[in-house]
């Protein structure tokens, strides 16, 4: 069970990979991705660190560095755990990852997603065009199943994974304190194949 907890209060770090041009079949498509690179990481961490002032995305609770996130990049492949660059007009503007839950051999086909959006894209429907994306994406990476860990209070998030068929799979209340406030964490989670595959 500490392990488990520990997992929980670390999932949302950070990570990177290849460069090939990624394309989508989504027809509103106003954004590309590609695989994150090493020099990606500064920005993939500037806007990591432009949603902690929020309280309501990350339970990191002061800005982190590019090294300390190096690891965490390094644990992305991109034939396996991607992390992909968003850019629209050829500028960053957000960025997810698949990252493995647990770390334990029996749960390879289930990967935890995180999304990041840089401040001045944040509702305008990126969120929907990235997740839709990733959705598409999935069995690609022999994902069977993506969880998102999103705190109680963060509305837009869960709505916008509700919106995909996400249903909420577990709470845990009251794990979280943020400006005083105890805050409660939502697994939400979506099968991409049937059960018996």
């Amino acid at each position: 069970m500490g392990d488990f907890l520990h997992l929980l209060f670390l999932f949302l770090q950070v990570p990177f990979l290849n460069f090939e041009p990624l394309t989508s079949n989504h027809n509103m498509q106003t954004c590309t991705f590609r695989d994150a690179t090493a020099g990606d990481l500064p920005r993939i961490v500037e806007i990591y660190n432009s949603t902690i002032a929020s309280r309501m995305v990350t339970a990191d609770t002061e800005p982190v560095s590019v090294s300390s996130r190096q690891k965490w990049f390094e644990e992305h492949h991109a034939d396996k755990r991607p992390l992909w660059v968003v850019e629209k007009d050829n500028q960053m503007v957000g960025w997810v990852s698949f990252q493995s839950f647990y770390g334990r051999p029996a749960y390879d086909a289930t990967v935890e997603i995180s999304i990041y959006l840089d401040p001045q894209h944040r509702g305008k429907g990126l969120g929907k065009e990235i997740l839709q994306y990733s959705i598409d994406r999935a069995p690609q990476f022999g994902v069977k199943t993506l969880l998102g860990f999103i705190f109680a209070h963060n509305e837009p998030s869960l709505k916008l994974f509700h919106h995909f068929g996400f249903e909420d799979w577990g709470t845990l209340p009251n794990i979280a304190s943020l400006e005083g406030q105890e805050r409660g964490l939502i697994i939400v989670g979506k099968r991409i194949v049937p059960a018996f595959h």
